[in-house]
């Protein structure tokens, strides 16, 4: 059984898709949040899966709250630790720490747009498509080796919410499919690339629009 512990800040959907997946083999020993209003704490003791609070606010630096969260974090033992909406960038030692099994989403199809105001920001850039990833953290922030991506076509008369509320649909499918992944032990980091034994995947590529003729 491996444990894992799920970050949050908000509502912490990404952590609900996680927790309804029930991924065989994982037990979601705990979901923290760095605010006490955090929606998705009641969502997650409603499933009897422990809800707790590291404040940001009553730490004076960065670097003490990274530490307090991981003294939390620890008292788990969790073989994982997830980013799922989690909005406070970690401290170069807090993402050592957990090297090689700290997971986060991206609401875009990274290594374009990288950091916030990633759905305006494509939209400005005139992409055809958007997208979101999942990536384990490194240091250097949305930089860490890719996972899974999905792809979703930019609509005309697409504004920021209508094309943010489409990526989310594909954020809840692809996180419990790579936290499936690691629990089942297929991920392997190979330098900036992560490997997916048994993966399947077709040659074929697309294009939006599609080729006519």
């Amino acid at each position: 059984m491996k444990k894992i512990v799920i970050l949050i800040s908000g509502r912490g959907s990404n952590m609900e898709a996680i927790v309804r997946a029930q991924i065989p083999g994982a037990q979601i020993a705990a979901v923290i949040s760095n605010r006490p209003d955090a929606a998705g704490l009641a969502f997650a003791a409603s499933h009897g899966i422990a809800a707790q609070v590291v404040d940001h606010k009553a730490y004076p630096s960065r670097e003490a709250f990274d530490a307090a969260l991981a003294e939390t974090i620890d008292a788990h033992q969790p073989d994982l630790v997830v980013l799922a909406g989690f909005m406070r960038v970690l401290t170069d030692g807090f993402v050592n720490r957990y090297n090689g099994r700290l997971l986060n989403i991206h609401p875009s199809l990274l290594p374009s747009f990288p950091g916030l105001h990633t759905h305006q920001r494509a939209l400005e850039a005139g992409v055809r498509v958007a997208g979101t990833t999942v990536h384990f953290v490194t240091p250097t922030l949305d930089c860490g080796p890719i996972v899974i991506q999905a792809v979703v076509p930019v609509l005309a008369g697409d504004d920021e919410a209508s094309l943010a509320a489409r990526v989310l649909v594909q954020e809840h499918r692809i996180y419990p499919q790579a936290v499936r992944w690691f629990v089942e032990g297929r991920l392997a980091i190979d330098g900036n690339a992560v490997r997916v034994r048994d993966e399947v995947a077709g040659p074929a590529g697309w294009t939006v629009p599609p080729v006519e003729g």
